[in-house]
């Protein structure tokens, strides 16, 4: 069995470089690899394209790489809470290519098994079909989408073992086991690392084969994008 892990965030983010294409995995604040993201930010890789759901808040997630200027391209569904992202974008400082949700997770899912391009209906008629090939399917019109290339992917997993099999908790299963193997290293923080043989097979969500690189994540947040709590 090959162990996937490495000694901690630093090992895990080595080879990161100016200008790499990086996918973080999260919805909101739920499920995004902290730990990876502050050595980004601490490493102070510049123009890197992000591929990822949404961008963080101003002071969290990858809003920090945003205050701090590194990315260079937004790939994304939604702008989210973060005002740096929307000034930036508006501005013209930030590229960004905002996308459908769904087109999002299935780019990234083709990715991962090796599938180079697939048609969706989502977009037609609009500025996401611009440029791109469309065919009719059973009276219909779908547009081609194709998977996304990325260097790096960083997710965020509740339990995983030295084998890299993971397992992810509630709604942290997000755009996180799409973007496993959807790049050339898949780096995955866990909560709980755990030897091989250690995970009950019936639970493993993601297979060890699509994680590089495996370490145990500290001192997460879980931050809660917008706490609602009942009216008395």
């Amino acid at each position: 069995m090959i162990n996937k892990t490495v000694a901690g965030v630093e090992a895990a983010c080595k080879g990161v470089k100016d200008g790499m294409t990086l996918m973080l995995g999260g919805f909101g604040l739920s499920g995004i690899p902290e730990n990876s993201i502050a050595e980004l930010v601490r490493l102070n890789v510049k123009d890197v394209t992000c591929i990822s759901n949404n961008a963080g808040v101003d002071d969290f997630g990858l809003g920090q790489l945003l205050q701090k200027h590194q990315i260079k391209k937004m790939i994304s569904s939604y702008v989210g809470e973060n005002a740096e992202f929307e000034r930036q974008m508006l501005s013209g400082e930030l590229q960004v290519e905002l996308i459908p949700q769904g087109t999002l997770a299935q780019r990234c899912l083709a990715a991962q098994q090796g599938i180079p391009a697939f048609y969706t209906p989502a977009g037609y008629g609009t500025e996401v079909a611009e440029g791109k090939e469309s065919r009719e399917f059973n009276g219909k019109m779908h547009i081609m989408e194709k998977a996304f290339k990325a260097d790096f992917a960083f997710v965020k997993a509740w339990k995983g073992d030295e084998a890299g099999n993971l397992i992810f908790k509630g709604t942290a299963r997000n755009f996180n086991p799409n973007m496993c193997g959807a790049a050339t290293i898949t780096v995955a923080e866990v909560e709980e690392l755990l030897p091989a043989g250690s995970l009950d097979p019936n639970q493993i969500h993601i297979p060890g084969i699509f994680v590089q690189r495996i370490f145990k994540g500290a001192q997460y947040e879980k931050r809660i994008e917008q706490l609602t709590v009942r009216k008395k």
